[in-house]
């Protein structure tokens, strides 16, 4: 079980590893950092806020604090020391409640203080990381590119691997077709193989055909000469006597002719 648990694990891992794209991983890591830098301003403005409250109160107690003691004051003025003594005494209850307010307040500030720093920090933290973020990117996909030249040029690539192995396959039919055609003429050729439709001749009927085309010419090109010398009547017979042997000279044909200028 153990051994079965490290194979998926190791295969697990190989998967991820062939999944994973370290540009998304730094802009997922970059979506985090904002998150939490937004988090510490929201934290910022929740303890800014409590301070301003707490301001508030004090201002308002103050205020109370202020008009108790004028009220003292008018009341001993007037011969009412009673009347003063209980101003005085809600006075000093007040007070009591203004020192824990300006404790309060003075705790927050220093934690306002103490986030704003940590805020800024953290904003500077992200910038840094943003402009690495944006570099490895790019060196990323550079070497990407590069890498897929490389293999492109180098013929290793996988989508030129395939056309390489449709190239030599199409070179390898057709080598098979030019021989299969150039057997097949060579047994048609010695006649081991017969012509269906009767066209194909072998060397010595070839070699008849050439020369009794030959003669034919021959025949037609005595006929045209002797027409030539001596009319119609003369071709004719010289036909009629290359068909039955030489042809003989005639008288006509070996006097020389002068024409009268």
């Amino acid at each position: 079980m153990k051994r079965m648990g490290m194979i998926f694990r190791a295969k697990a891992n190989k998967a991820l590893d062939r999944a994973e794209d370290p540009r998304e991983t730094l802009d997922y890591s970059y979506q985090k950092q904002l998150e939490l830098l937004q988090k510490v301003r929201r934290g910022v403005a929740d303890v800014a806020t409590s301070r301003k409250r707490l301001e508030l109160q004090l201002n308002q107690l103050q205020g109370q604090s202020a008009k108790l003691e004028d009220q003292g004051r008018k009341a001993l003025a007037l011969g009412r020391e009673d009347l003063a003594r209980e101003a005085l005494t809600r006075r000093s209850a007040l007070q009591q409640q203004v020192t824990d307010l300006e404790t309060q307040h003075q705790t927050l500030q220093g934690e306002e203080e103490k986030l704003t720093l940590a805020a800024q920090r953290l904003q500077a933290k992200v910038d840094a990381f943003r402009t690495k973020k944006e570099t490895i990117k790019a060196t990323y996909t550079a070497a990407q590119a590069q890498t897929r030249i490389g293999e492109a040029f180098s013929g290793i690539s996988e989508e030129m691997g395939d056309v390489g192995l449709a190239i030599q396959r199409a070179e390898d039919k057709t080598a098979q077709l030019q021989a299969r055609a150039g057997a097949i003429d060579e047994l048609m050729a010695s006649g081991a193989l017969d012509d269906p439709s009767g066209m194909a001749k072998d060397d010595i009927t070839a070699e008849l055909d050439r020369l009794s085309g030959g003669s034919d010419v021959e025949l037609e090109l005595q006929r045209m000469k002797a027409e030539l010398a001596g009319g119609p009547s003369a071709g004719k017979q010289a036909i009629e006597s290359g068909q039955g042997g030489e042809a003989q000279p005639s008288p006509q044909q070996d006097q020389p002719r002068f024409d009268k200028q």
